[in-house]
């Protein structure tokens, strides 16, 4: 629970921070352009609106649909399609074709074929594992689902910033399904190889800026060079926001590719600090979730999400401070870009949901127990009712009972009872309030007691005298004696 709610809140905080430095980057571009000022923050708040809706429906969803069925195949059919067409439809913006216009909106493929190919990886992984597929039919699906479309990505759109994030969650992939480490860096060694013998025409010359940017300062090392200029203007806390001097159209790309720079113009050493301490925050909550999986695949894929996604973030901080060579991805939750947060967010929703499955099965056993004794409860507590229902007699049971206790003491008052006198009808009237004789009736009995009483005092007063005379009679019959 803490993991998951800890990378909402982090990713929240990014995607703030995203508007505002939007806003505050591209006002200026807006303007020169013709548009409002405010048309690219609408613009990004939209997008990142649309981005959470599908965070939060994929969060509901169960990830494992990714692993059989029509949902991983239509997923994929889908990028694969969508890669297809960027040759042919595709619109070339600053010498690159990697966008598709639909609708007046920018789509890059590119963003939305990252998951699909780190999803076919984990998929083809655990099926492997679980010996669901030999290891020769799983070469074979690696070669057809990841390293073809991963092949025409890189050769279409001369997209290596993207195959270099792709390759990061595919190693993230098999270092969480247990490959051996031998493997891994084979693999690895060969992928640097083929990197290596890629960089050849515009790639040399970016590699060669990058070692020396002054070497071209108003040509290909002009951009670097001014973002070089934005982090020193900021210094420690930054020239306050909204004041940044390198977005007046000095830097290139200064709301998308490089507004690292703006932000640490604007909010200093202490404003890039923050962003990557929240970038930290989400590989940590990634890992967490990853290593609480329910499954190797809900492991694999959520991770893989996760360094693919921070990997991306550092490779554009890196890019923007010199540390590597320009390869125009932007900065995940944080660049313009309809696409790219979007697919963000959308990495973002499958990583809750592998912890949404997990914290379920790991409440399922208390739920079971709780749900048992709950139902104990219930039992007992109906057997209880049932058996109070059965001792309890019936209402005419219990008139009929006080009828048969009234009736032998009206019986004795008829016949003139020695207990049938002044007592009687109090110890009579709370067993039988309902059949009691009304008050007429005992007003005449209490005055027939009391006359009977009456009579009856001059015989013991008689009685009282004789035996008082034979008593005085042996006392002076004694005395005479002696």
């Amino acid at each position: 629970m803490m993991p998951r709610l800890a990378l909402i809140v982090a990713v929240t905080v990014l995607v703030l921070i995203g508007i505002v430095m939007v806003f505050s980057a591209s006002t200026v571009e807006a303007i020169h352009n013709g548009d409002s000022a405010v048309s690219y923050v609408v613009k990004q708040t939209v997008f990142a609106a649309v981005g959470t809706a599908f965070a939060a429906l994929v969060y509901r969803c169960d990830y494992r649909a990714l692993l059989g069925g029509w949902a991983f195949w239509a997923f994929w059919g889908i990028c694969a399609l969508l890669l297809l067409a960027v040759p042919f439809i595709g619109t070339n913006i600053l010498g690159a074709t990697r966008w598709i216009y639909i609708g007046g909106f920018s789509l890059q493929p590119t963003e939305f074929a990252k998951i699909m190919l780190v999803a076919a990886g984990a998929k083809l992984l655990y099926e492997m594992r679980e010996e669901m597929r030999d290891v020769r039919q799983t070469l074979l699906f690696v070669l057809v689902l990841v390293l073809l479309p991963l092949a025409f990505l890189y050769k279409t759109q001369s997209d290596m910033g993207s195959a270099v994030v792709i390759f990061v969650g595919l190693v993230a992939v098999m270092w969480l399904g247990e490959v051996p480490t031998r493997y891994v860096g084979i693999i690895c060694l060969a992928v640097v190889l083929i990197g290596a013998l890629g960089i050849v025409g515009y790639r040399a010359d970016r590699v060669a800026v990058w070692l020396n940017p002054w070497s071209d300062q108003y040509g290909d090392g002009y951009q670097m060079i001014r973002s070089f200029y934005a982090f020193s203007e900021g210094g420690l806390i930054g020239v306050g926001l909204g004041n940044s001097r390198e977005k007046f159209l000095y830097l290139p790309e200064a709301e998308t590719d490089f507004i690292f720079s703006i932000i640490g113009e604007e909010l200093g050493l202490l404003g890039t600090l923050l962003v990557v301490v929240l970038f930290l925050v989400v590989l940590y909550c990634g890992l967490r979730i990853a290593q609480r999986a329910a499954e190797p695949f809900g492991a694999m894929l959520a991770g893989g999400l996760t360094c693919m996604l921070v990997g991306q973030a550092f490779l554009n901080m890196a890019c923007a401070t010199g540390l590597f060579p320009t390869t125009g991805k932007p900065l995940p939750f944080i660049s313009s870009g309809g696409s790219s947060i979007m697919a963000s967010l959308l990495m973002v929703g499958i990583i809750l949901s592998v912890s949404r499955v997990a914290g379920e099965q790991a409440m399922a056993p208390q739920r079971s127990v709780a749900e048992r004794r709950r139902a104990n409860l219930n039992f007992i507590r109906v057997e209880d009712a049932a058996a109070r229902d059965a001792s309890r007699p019936s209402r005419a049971t219990r008139q009929d009972e006080r009828a048969s206790e009234a009736r032998p003491a009206r019986q004795r008052r008829a016949r003139g009872s020695a207990f049938g006198g002044v007592m009687a009808p109090r110890s009579d009237a709370p067993a039988a309030r309902g059949d009691s004789p009304s008050g007429d009736s005992r007003g005449s009995q209490r005055r027939s007691s009391r006359g009977s009483s009456r009579a009856e005092t001059p015989t013991r007063a008689s009685a009282r005298g004789s035996r008082r005379t034979n008593q005085g009679g042996r006392r002076g019959g004694g005395r005479s004696i002696r």
